[in-house]
């Protein structure tokens, strides 16, 4: 048998971590009192193996915190540390810290590089337990943390940083809106089937070659844009600056098409492939 105190000034922290406790090993037994200095004081009490007993507690420990206390450690370093104020920029920036700290996507883990923040506190809070009979979740927190702050505070240096991007690439789409809402168009509706690369038809329903393509693009100086002339997806379309686009795939999410529809807005319309009103013939010429 084995016993541990632990001690939570917070109630919902006390319900939140019997619950993940319980989730986690329905073997324990909890008795809960008031302590006066202290708050709220559980004795656990443990028939099994010492070892997985004290990693249950320490995880359960790890989810309270991270349910409970990470978005407010999240915007203090916003604020404190990178010094943002605009509520709007800061709620963008927590939410891009979430999907580091927190996600568990592909692109996510390699942004943090494959780390798991959620480890490095189940350790400490196993640390801490291991060397006590007792343990004051707060008393962790405030003082035993130091270095899952530091990661912290680089996971939201990486999310500023792609912030940043995020504004630069608008910005960039902002720019292209500006620059085609000025320019004349040069056909009236193009019809584009998503794929790696585009591919472009004319209203007859005849393909656009890449070469057609190119010496279209030479004739207008996409270099003031930023846009590469041998770029063959967005390039051909503002060189062309259509009425309409009629994009058809099986993905309506993907990048290009929404960067597409970003740019031409209410002129750029999706419909499913299927609905492609030409016969497929798709050889480049």
């Amino acid at each position: 048998m084995y016993l541990l105190e632990v001690y939570f000034e917070s109630d919902k922290e006390t319900i939140s971590f019997c619950e993940r406790l319980f989730q986690l090993n329905k073997q324990i037994e909890l008795h809960w009192k008031t302590a006066e200095e202290w708050g709220n004081h559980l004795q656990l009490d443990n028939q099994s193996d010492n070892s997985h007993f004290l990693e249950t507690v320490a995880r359960a420990m790890a989810g309270v915190y991270m349910s409970h206390r990470l978005t407010g450690m999240i915007g203090f370093v916003i604020r404190r540390f990178y010094y943002y104020t605009s509520s709007a920029e800061i709620e963008r920036i927590m939410d891009l810290s979430h999907w580091i700290i927190l996600g568990d996507d592909g692109d996510s883990q390699m942004v943090r590089n494959n780390q798991d923040p959620g480890q490095l506190l189940d350790s400490i809070f196993l640390a801490n337990i291991q060397h006590t009979g007792e343990l004051h979740f707060d008393s962790v927190i405030n003082f035993q943390l130091k270095s899952f702050k530091d990661d912290i505070i680089y996971y939201v240096g990486l999310a500023i940083d792609e912030f940043k991007r995020e504004e630069d690439h608008q910005a960039f789409l902002d720019m292209l809106r500006g620059y085609v809402s000025k320019r004349p168009s040069l056909m009236d509706t193009v019809y584009v089937i998503q794929g790696e690369t585009f591919t472009f038809f004319r209203p007859d329903g005849r393909q656009y070659s890449t070469m057609e393509l190119q010496t279209l693009m030479q004739k207008e100086p996409l270099y003031i844009t930023g846009l590469d002339a041998n770029e063959l997806n967005l390039s051909p379309l503002i060189t062309m600056a259509p009425n309409t686009i009629k994009i058809y795939g099986d993905d309506p999410s993907e990048p290009k098409t929404l960067t597409i529809i970003n740019i031409f807005q209410e002129r750029a319309e999706f419909t499913s492939l299927r609905h492609f009103p030409f016969p497929l013939h798709l050889k480049s010429k």
